[in-house]
């Protein structure tokens, strides 16, 4: 087993019971107890869980922590990696599309190089970054500015004007936290103020959100779960938890982790949660 595949299932048991020892971890995996401490010691210096004496425990999440760009972008990386490889096939060639910050969007705004005419509003550094290329003229970014967070998003009065002057085909957005009540939000109030004038903007609101994201909810409230018009997400998703987007958002898109098709190919094809039909 590769030491990602190792790392990810260690961060799975974590989570699930909120401790472990490395003698359970040891036996799980299969591997010696010197492989899973220097597992363990590679996971809490990517600050995704706390090292303690004989084994680990989960890092206490509230409700305004706010990770770093470089600590969410080492979360969920293969699950990201498929979300952003699907949710790439819905922007088609002369669209207008508002891209917010957090690290799933910066990976799809990797999938983007090979769709023409394109003009990218977006409040990330990481995201223009990405899209930084010199020699296509058929690519406008447009940079909000604002104030920087912990996220390298742009957030702010100088960012929300900016976007409520632009009108776009659709926005493509991050979230830390998906809740039945809650909806969509963030750890970061300004953040929050900069998410609704994007929502506002597009005509279409499409959310990227790995199974991790469902149930956390940050301190505020940008969106409603009804105002999301598609929503990816992976196959580790609860079945109560798909059942329940299924009620409220207009479309939710399933897309398989495992196995060994690439995603979005014909082994590995989304299915709509609302009425169980092929994406």
């Amino acid at each position: 087993m590769l030491a990602a595949m190792r790392q990810a299932k260690i961060l799975d048991e974590v989570r699930r019971t909120g401790g472990v020892r490395v003698a359970h971890l040891a036996a799980l995996l299969g591997v010696s107890d010197m492989t899973v401490r220097r597992d363990l010691d590679a996971l809490d210096r990517k600050g995704l869980l706390s090292k303690v004496h004989g084994g680990a425990t989960a890092m206490e999440t509230t409700s305004a922590l706010e990770p770093t760009f470089e600590v969410a972008s080492q979360r969920e990386v293969w699950e990201k990696e498929v979300i952003a490889a699907h949710a790439a096939t819905l922007v088609k060639p002369g669209m207008a599309v508002a891209i917010t910050a957090g690290s799933t969007t910066w990976t799809l705004a990797r999938h983007l190089g090979d769709i023409p005419d394109l003009t990218i509003v977006t409040n990330s550094l990481k995201v223009a970054e990405a899209l930084n290329d010199r020699h296509r003229r058929d690519l406008t970014v447009v940079l909000t500015g604002g104030l920087r967070i912990p996220s390298d998003g742009l957030v702010g009065p100088i960012a929300v004007q900016a976007i409520r002057a632009l009108h776009v085909d659709m926005v493509v957005m991050g979230v830390a936290g998906i809740d039945e009540r809650a909806g969509l939000t963030t750890p970061n109030l300004l953040e929050a103020e900069t998410n609704r004038a994007f929502v506002e903007s597009a005509r279409r609101l499409v959310v990227l959100a790995d199974h991790t994201k469902w149930g956390a909810v940050g301190l505020a409230q940008f969106a409603p779960l009804s105002a999301v018009h598609t929503l990816l997400t992976d196959d580790r998703l609860p079945d109560d938890a798909a059942e329940v987007l299924s009620e409220q958002v207009s479309e939710v898109i399933i897309i398989p982790t495992t196995g060994e098709s690439e995603p979005g190919g014909a082994d590995g094809a989304p299915t709509t949660e609302r009425d169980g039909r092929s994406a």
